[in-house]
């Protein structure tokens, strides 16, 4: 049995949800649901999955990812390294259920 906190995340404008898995990614976490989010290289430089971080918290699971302070406190994020810290709700357009649940 675990005490871990599970975070919900809402994407926008689909209203897709998923859970935050521990120790995942949110982008990992997205496709173990069945969710596609723009992706590419999973390792925060090419920006493929940039998005943007309506409510909540995050933390990234690298020192520094291909942001900059402005993007960043502009509230923009990589979710291929990013962990919810918190629920969320992100704007990702380009989402989509890869499968029914």
């Amino acid at each position: 049995m675990t005490n871990e906190k599970r975070f919900l995340v809402t994407l926008q404008p689909s209203g897709l949800q998923f859970e935050q898995v521990s120790a995942l990614s949110l982008l990992q976490s997205a496709l173990l649901a069945g969710i596609r989010m723009p992706n590419s290289c999973r390792n925060g430089t090419c920006r493929t999955c940039l998005c943007k971080l309506s409510t909540g918290e995050i933390a990234y699971q690298i020192e520094w990812p291909g942001l900059t302070r402005e993007e960043k406190a502009e509230g923009w994020l990589l979710p291929c390294v990013a962990e919810a810290r918190s629920d969320l709700q992100l704007e990702v357009p380009d989402a989509l259920r890869l499968r029914e649940k």
